[in-house]
């Protein structure tokens, strides 16, 4: 059999992505509700995610957020903190292959990372070999380690958010405040949509209001992006931190909204 091309960038990795879309698209059951007769029974679409792996037989092509690379907006983030993230104790939520929690990592941080699908989570460990990052499988709504509440310094969720319906993302920021340490941080990083848009998914982008919501479950936004598509980043996203918000004093700290091209 020929080798086939691991680069993203190229036209056959690309090919294989796009007709492994189609064909997950047509079992994904938040894409097929009316098909199917109503809400679904499994809303984490665990079963959906845990078909992705299995159906890529280890072909990252196929699995259609695996770019083999960190996501750009966490990166920059990482590279752009003037005190570094070394020392720092991080959760990465919903890590898939690995490529950002290996990033966190890179930086010095003592890195934490589950994935829902525990073929996801054996591909990231087969990936990086002499990894330190503790790789679990997990749900964010039933945490595999008890010790997890209240334990890390910054939460990193980079496309999870995205991939719930809107009924579950108030519980879901409340499961991403309960990992916070005092003092610790949550990064969101999601597309983006304005308010009346509309959303039009899995996955979903988030609308403002996602961080009205956070308020509700006990986070305060400290910085927003809004940020535009670029060729490294191809659709609006937000990159957003937040705090705790029994930390923050209403009026203190604002969020910063701006508009950035990175």
């Amino acid at each position: 059999m020929d080798e086939i091309s691991l680069d993203p960038t190229s036209a056959e990795f690309a090919a294989r992505r796009a007709e492994a879309r189609k064909a997950l698209d047509a079992l994904d059951p938040a894409k097929n509700l009316e098909m199917r007769g109503g809400a679904p029974d499994d809303p984490l679409r665990r079963e959906w995610f845990e078909t992705v792996y299995a159906r890529a037989q280890n072909d990252p092509a196929r699995v259609p957020w695996a770019n083999l690379a960190p996501h750009p907006l966490t990166k920059a983030w990482v590279g752009a903190q003037a005190k570094g993230i070394a020392g720092l104790r991080v959760l990465d939520v919903g890590c898939g292959l690995g490529d950002n929690a290996e990033c966190l990592a890179e930086a010095g941080a003592e890195v934490t990372a589950f994935d829902l699908v525990e073929t996801a989570v054996e591909w990231a460990k087969r990936r990086f070999p002499r990894t330190s990052v503790d790789y679990r499988a997990g749900d964010l709504f039933a945490p595999p380690a008890a010790d997890w509440l209240g334990k890390f310094d910054l939460v990193h969720e980079c496309y999870t958010l995205q991939a719930l319906s809107a009924p579950l993302l108030p519980k879901a920021l409340g499961a991403l405040s309960s990992f916070l340490a005092p003092g610790g941080k949550l990064l969101i990083i999601a597309r983006a949509r304005d308010e009346d848009a509309e959303a039009e998914g899995p996955p979903w982008p988030l609308a403002p209001s996602i961080f009205t919501e956070a308020r509700r479950q006990g986070l305060k936004p400290l910085s927003i992006e809004d940020i535009e598509a670029a060729p490294d980043v191809g659709r609006r996203h937000w990159r957003a931190l937040l705090g705790r918000a029994d930390e923050h004093e209403a009026g203190v700290a604002h969020a910063i909204w701006r508009r950035a091209g990175q």
